[in-house]
């Protein structure tokens, strides 16, 4: 089966559907492939106790408020979740899922989408399929040897699952922090990072952040000095259970062990803790091996782009990976400003 269209989106996540939302509203014949069984993208398969760090008034896709959730300031998982679900309904979003994006090829004046469910001819295509399939986790020696359990944060769920054991969680970013506030009373924890953690002032959220990403893009485009961005604030947002974990002393950061064991780590100074499992909060890759036959990446593997386009490949746009494809892309409001403009320079070029 192969199907024409004007535009395939890769991802039904919450790039994709605000990359859906700006496209109909230009009339824009496309599609969006989700690969996810059902809506709501990465944020259902995120841990119980996670919170957005922004009220649900700052956290929306283009055209569509998110409403409050009942008795949280910060919305849950599962709130972002029938938003999402919601969202694409009120706009009828052409979504068919489950459908894998297997590789994007050029064919003459189109790309082809080649897919698990078939094959898709358009004349642009915009991946959003973001990083949470692709966790990313340090070549530290003694990884292989370690006999605990060992997980990344896209598979830890509940401090339950760790009641009572020595854990180590490694990681000084948002991730880190919330997991090991999560496991601070339950478990024996440790806590390393590669530097102390810095936090955020209390009083600063996700509408803070935003604004940073956001004038720091705009001092880059204009040839002014970097202004650091969000980095330039700190690393951890001190979301009300961080606070309190931290308040409280449970939070004391130790340096980043040297080396893991059969039985636990070693730090460089002699020092050894017995562990029964590790969870690495150490981040995510752009999940882009579906755009490998197009043979953009540069030798740091990142694809070059103009805003979100890909400069080698104009018919291709990039949505939703961070920074590099526009500021605080990679966030539910942030979104919106950068699918916008991809949506505008695909109908321009359609129409060219």
């Amino acid at each position: 089966m192969t199907l024409d269209v004007q535009v395939v989106v890769i991802g039904g996540g919450q790039s994709g559907l605000a990359a859906g939302y700006h496209l109909r509203r230009l009339g824009i014949d496309f599609v969006i492939l989700d690969a996810q069984t059902a809506s709501g993208g990465a944020w259902q398969h995120t841990w119980d106790s996670l919170h957005l760090f922004s009220p649900a008034a700052f956290s929306s896709l283009p055209g569509r408020l998110m409403p409050p959730q009942a008795g949280e300031e910060y919305p849950d998982a599962e709130h972002v979740v029938a938003y999402l679900q919601d969202y694409e309904k009120r706009y009828e979003l052409p979504i068919v899922r489950p459908v894998r994006a297997l590789g994007v090829h050029r064919d003459g004046e189109l790309l082809r989408v080649q897919t698990d469910s078939g094959t898709w001819r358009a004349r642009a295509v915009i991946s959003a399929t973001g990083t949470w399939w692709r966790p990313f986790l340090p070549a530290v020696p003694g990884r292989g040897v370690f006999e605990g359990r060992q997980v990344h944060t896209v598979e830890y769920r509940s401090p339950g699952d760790f009641a009572g054991q020595r854990v180590v969680v490694v990681g000084g970013g948002n991730s880190g922090a919330q997991i090991a506030a999560d496991l601070a009373v339950d478990t024996e924890l440790t806590w390393v990072t590669q530097r102390p953690p810095r936090y955020l002032a209390d009083d600063i959220d996700g509408r803070a952040l935003f604004d940073a990403a956001t004038a720091r893009r705009r001092a880059l485009d204009a040839g002014r000095t970097d202004t650091g961005g969000v980095a330039s604030l700190g690393d951890i947002v001190a979301v009300p259970p961080v606070r309190e974990a931290r308040d409280r002393g449970l939070l004391q950061a130790s340096p980043m062990f040297a080396r893991l064991v059969p039985d636990g780590v070693d730090w460089v100074d002699g020092t050894r803790a017995e562990v029964d499992a590790i969870i690495w909060c150490t981040g995510f890759r752009p999940a882009l091996s579906h755009l490998a036959p197009l043979q953009l990446r540069g030798q740091r593997g990142r694809i070059a782009t103009e805003g979100t386009r890909a400069v080698d490949e104009p018919r291709l746009h990039l949505l939703g990976y961070g920074d590099w494809t526009g500021p605080a892309s990679a966030t539910l409001i942030g979104v919106g400003r950068t699918a916008r403009e991809a949506a505008q320079q695909i109908a321009y070029r359609l129409n060219s």
